[in-house]
């Protein structure tokens, strides 16, 4: 258990420990921002690699390159009303931000962002929810 009381999977400690210094900052915030949405979030590792946020479906994923961290988010129904997305704005599946090196995350937002799509996961996912409008 980490100190915020959430289950951290190894798999995923050891993404985040393999990564330059403040990508591993931002990593670590993205964790502690969607275990904090709700405590019944799952992480694990899918891809062979990929660290994935999960409950009753995907959240989110992180995937660090060279020069930033992506933070997918699996709904596209997910509203953005502060404009943290940066891409995949016409996506069918879901939205991305993209974050470099001397940025900040907009704390607040995300986790606003996190919950929302919680919610639509446990109504069933976005896919039904855009079924029935």
């Amino acid at each position: 258990m980490s100190e915020t009381g959430f289950v951290k999977d190894p798999r995923v400690d050891d993404y985040i420990d393999a990564l330059p210094d403040w990508q591993q900052a931002f990593c670590q915030e993205v964790r502690e921002l969607i275990h904090a949405a709700d405590p019944e979030v799952v992480e694990t590792i899918k891809r062979t690699v990929q660290p994935y946020f999960v409950l009753r479906g995907n959240i989110a994923a992180l995937q660090a390159t060279k020069d930033h961290v992506n933070v997918f988010l699996y709904d596209p129904l997910v509203t953005d009303p502060e404009g943290i997305i940066t891409a995949g704005h016409d996506a069918k599946t879901g939205r991305q931000i993209s974050i470099y090196r001397g940025e900040t995350i907009n704390a607040r937002a995300l986790s606003g962002l996190f919950r929302e799509i919680i919610e639509h996961n446990r109504a069933g996912g976005w896919r039904k929810l855009s079924a029935g409008s």
